[in-house]
């Protein structure tokens, strides 16, 4: 990582009051034995770990994000009410099926998708911009290669979620918002679909396939026919 980048970051504020409001957030819905925590052993820029909760009662598990939040994104100044979108974390709703390791990384077939969310994560902070709602990525630098060996997808969008309410995806903190957005993983094709009509098509596209929110890797393309 560029050592001017890296110090660029660590003389930013940090908020760390955000990080122990998003703790006790999620404590507030999940136990502590329902959570394990992938800790960032080395942080080269900001500490960023990623939390792996199995909740009892729920059909599914989740990985969240947690210390995307710790710095300010820069949102434009043409954004109304721009505060409002100036800290985020990422989740992402998993089968109760899929496993991970105790530690990240560790070589396990499921470590891409820890991997792109800490890129995700770690996107706006190294690229001076924000990240919200119907924003996409594509993984690393090229629209058509996939995040891993493991896996199709060449990117992810944001999405809210329609598994939780707002009252768990949006954590009011004195004068500032920290949201947290669902990560919906694109095929090459979806990503292009997106880029190319905007949010508001790929949302109706989206709708019309009626694609749950959950993680399927091998999940139907929703342009299959135009494929």
């Amino acid at each position: 990582m560029d050592k001017e980048l890296m110090q660029k970051i660590h003389d930013r504020e940090h908020y760390y009051e955000n990080i122990e409001a998003l703790e006790k957030h999620l404590d507030d819905y999940f136990d502590s034995d329902e959570m394990t925590v992938f800790h960032e052993m080395l942080s080269l820029d900001f500490h960023l770990d990623v939390y792996f909760i199995q909740p009892k009662d729920r059909d599914f598990n989740l990985l969240i994000t947690v210390g995307m939040s710790l710095l300010e994104m820069q949102v434009p100044e043409s954004i109304e009410n721009r505060e409002n979108y100036a800290f985020a974390e990422l989740m992402l709703i998993l089968p109760k099926s899929m496993e991970f390791s105790k530690v990240y990384p560790s070589g396990d077939k499921h470590d891409w998708i820890i991997g792109m969310m800490k890129d995700m994560a770690r996107f706006p902070h190294h690229q001076d911009t924000f990240l919200t709602e119907g924003h996409t990525l594509q993984a690393w630098n090229n629209i058509a290669d996939p995040y891993d060996e493991n896996t199709s997808f060449t990117g992810c969008i944001l999405l809210p979620s329609a598994t939780f309410d707002e009252e768990f995806m949006q954590l009011p903190l004195g004068d500032r918002t920290i949201n947290i957005y669902s990560l919906f993983p694109l095929y090459q094709n979806e990503l292009a679909y997106k880029i190319e009509n905007g949010y508001s098509k790929f949302f109706d596209l989206l709708a019309a396939g009626d694609v749950a929110e959950m993680f399927d890797n091998q999940r139907k393309n929703l342009l299959k026919e135009q494929a």
